[in-house]
């Protein structure tokens, strides 16, 4: 598979990170595996009037161990695991967009999907029995994955988190404020003179405030089955690149819906880490 094509697959699958299946309960499998299919539709980036819809294959893995996991938090390294507190190492994508699919970037550079990694410190705020809250704060750095890759600055995007359970559903909550380096923004929004036209002015990003999100989710397992959805609005209202002429609109919404088949359980138990 080309170097573009699966950080495409991992930005897809990155967008459904969120749905990743937690279950209550003090006894559960080590790991599950399974396929399903996932249908998204994703901005062109944050402030693009255009979006893209995608229908993906997308594998269903969960592994409960010590220190490397994959849940409803995504696929991470546990570095650090205390009463309210945790420390892991964390992954983000975005998706690619060829210029010339988007009317702002017409003539420009495509965009390659990007790649972040960085710790997130995890600080648990309060819980109840089907409940917990959490306060969020990652920091990654920022590679486009493309057979060159190009390091493209860093992201911190702290959250609060709500995780409920009910009903036999698993759902989400979180929002928050995101920033960014200067050379991450100047990656999406900047103008290079040789770009510039009479309706796209030359413009140069800067660094700080990238505006905000809140997303929501859904999840359940039905036998052997497991079912997710979730929506994201994005605001780049008050973003240091707000005036940048390829922001055409201040908001996004994206959309998920995901079906798994679940063909294999560990028969090794291990406590819910949750």
């Amino acid at each position: 598979m080309k170097p573009r094509a699966a950080a495409w697959l991992v930005s897809a699958a990155g967008a459904l990170a969120v749905l990743a299946p937690a279950r209550a309960g003090a006894d559960e499998p080590l790991w599950e595996l399974g396929a399903g299919l996932a249908a998204v539709r994703l901005p062109h980036y944050r402030g693009s009037d255009q979006s893209r819809s995608w229908l993906l294959p997308l594998p269903y893995a969960v592994y409960r161990g010590e220190i490397f996991r994959a849940d409803r938090d995504g696929a991470r390294a546990v570095l650090l695991d205390r009463a309210g507190v945790d420390l892991d190492v964390s992954a983000a994508a975005t998706a690619p967009t060829r210029s010339r699919d988007d009317r702002a970037r017409a003539g420009m550079p495509d965009l390659a999907p990007t790649l972040e990694l960085g710790p997130n410190l995890n600080l648990t705020l309060a819980r109840g029995a089907a409940w917990q809250l959490q306060l969020r704060l990652p920091v990654r750095a920022v590679f486009t994955a493309q057979r060159s890759p190009q390091a493209i600055g860093a992201t911190f995007s702290p959250v609060l988190n709500l995780d409920l359970r009910a009903a036999g559903w698993n759902l989400g909550l979180q929002g928050g404020p995101l920033a960014a380096t200067r050379a991450y923004h100047a990656y999406f929004y900047d103008v290079a003179p040789a770009y510039a036209s009479a309706d796209r002015p030359a413009y140069r990003a800067g660094g700080g405030a990238g505006g905000w999100h809140l997303g929501a989710s859904a999840s359940r397992r039905f036998g052997a089955w497991w079912l997710g959805a979730y929506a994201r609005a994005d605001s780049v209202a008050g973003a240091a690149f707000e005036p940048s002429p390829l922001v055409r609109q201040r908001g996004n919404l994206s959309l998920g819906l995901a079906l798994s088949r679940i063909l294999a359980v560990s028969d090794e138990r291990v406590a819910d880490r949750r």
